[in-house]
């Protein structure tokens, strides 16, 4: 398992690398997209899709964010409005379905499940095309923040995890593990302010830009609710599959399981992450 685990990651790794190093931004926004749209077949098989309609589900993820490129949103800025209703559906909706619990899930409409679960992954994948414009630098930081707070709430959890934070979701997870995650993003956040003081690269980090929008009083707790939002994405992602009695989203990545169990925590975080810039307290 472990070595599937790392071959799978040195592939990803590489071919992201690949598509980072060319001039052109298509490859990197075609890669994604792709992956993506293997993220809503994924999606339609864990919601009672039939297989025809699970692949057609992600084939219209495709189709949007092919549409999205021929309308130029690639290369142009995406309204902050469709931002933030992204970021208010995922509060707001996320919030109903972690109260409810994995049992309610499945009661939902179906047509409901998957018009939700299509158009958050169309809009992550849209928010990570724009982060990608905003420059790499700016992008590997976002992607930064998400797998900083998961390795650090990783091994907090193991170190110090007592109280459980959704034992019915995921009865690993604990509240220590959280606090863990936020922790290691602030010092991430700290590390890379000041790499971006000394380096030009190609345009300032996501916490150089939240600093300078936000300020002390708005920086931190911004990056506290990113955190909070990952969180709440893995929350997600396990409820469905335990509502559907799976343990991954699928097998398409050896050792890692499905797209879904390697972006769960993004699909919120990319949108809400590009609604903070909106902001200006300073």
């Amino acid at each position: 398992m472990l070595r599937q685990r790392v071959i799978t990651a040195l592939i990803l790794v590489g071919l992201l690398l690949a598509s980072l190093l060319v001039e052109s931004r298509l490859p990197f926004e075609l890669l994604t997209l792709v992956l993506m749209a293997a993220a809503g077949w994924e999606w339609g098989r864990l919601n009672e899709a039939p297989p025809q309609l699970a692949l057609l589900m992600g084939a219209l993820v495709a189709a949007g964010g092919a549409a999205a490129l021929a309308a130029g949103w690639g290369a142009l800025p995406v309204p902050s409005a469709l931002w933030w209703l992204v970021t208010a559906l995922w509060i707001l909706g996320g919030a109903i379905a972690l109260r409810a619990g994995p049992a309610a899930w499945p009661r939902l409409s179906r047509g409901l499940r998957w018009s939700l679960g299509l158009f958050a992954l169309w809009a992550a994948w849209l928010a990570l095309v724009q982060s990608r414009r905003l420059g790499i630098n700016f992008m590997l930081s976002l992607l930064c923040l998400v797998w900083m707070a998961d390795i650090a709430a990783y091994f907090g959890g193991r170190a110090w995890g007592r109280r459980k934070l959704a034992l019915s979701i995921s009865p690993g997870k604990s509240w220590e593990g959280v606090w863990s995650g936020m922790a290691g993003v602030l010092l991430l956040a700290l590390f890379w302010i000041t790499l971006d003081a000394h380096s030009s690269f190609d345009g300032p980090s996501l916490y150089t830009r939240l600093w300078d929008g936000l300020g002390s009083l708005g920086y931190m707790p911004a990056l506290l609710a990113l955190t909070g939002l990952g969180v709440a994405g893995d929350l997600i992602e396990s409820l469905v599959k335990r509502g559907a009695g799976a343990k991954d989203s699928s097998g398409l990545l050896p050792g890692h399981g499905g797209v879904l169990d390697r972006v769960d925590a993004l699909l919120p975080v990319l949108p809400a992450a590009l609604a903070l810039l909106a902001l200006k307290l300073r």
